[in-house]
């Protein structure tokens, strides 16, 4: 139940709104089988969101960096260390978040898709938030 319920969260509050929502296997989940193809949906959209929102901020300190090529360094450097840093963080929270259900049920890879589709929602918000005008 509570995958269902952050399945259509993830679905209301518009993470998917990219895509074409003629395609989307959140709309109308009604079983298990469909609540694992909508969790792989939603991590997928929110993981490729977050990589597109790490490009977008390097692109933004790229140019608000100029030609000072040695803040761009330090910048990207710190960037990328945190990126991996929470990238351990968000595997090692979501390794425990399927607990109690049983490793390789659908109910384990349903919690852990959910899991890494809202950290990763998160941490998109976040780093789209850094370096606006």
């Amino acid at each position: 139940m509570k995958s269902i319920l952050l399945a259509l969260a993830l679905v209301a509050s518009g993470v998917q709104a990219a895509e074409d929502t003629d395609n989307n296997p959140c709309d109308a989940v009604e079983n298990d089988i469909q609540t694992l193809t909508c969790s792989v949906y939603s991590k997928t959209t929110a993981e490729q969101l977050l990589k597109d929102n790490l490009d977008g901020l390097l692109e933004r300190v790229k140019a608000q960096a100029g030609s000072d090529k040695a803040k761009l360094a330090d910048i990207t450097a710190k960037l990328n260390t945190a990126q991996q840093l929470w990238v351990a963080s968000r595997d090692a929270d979501c390794a425990i978040a399927p607990f109690p259900a049983a490793v390789g049920s659908k109910t384990y890879a349903i919690d852990l898709n959910d899991c890494l589709a809202s950290k990763s929602d998160e941490r998109s918000e976040f780093l789209e938030s850094i370096a606006q005008d």
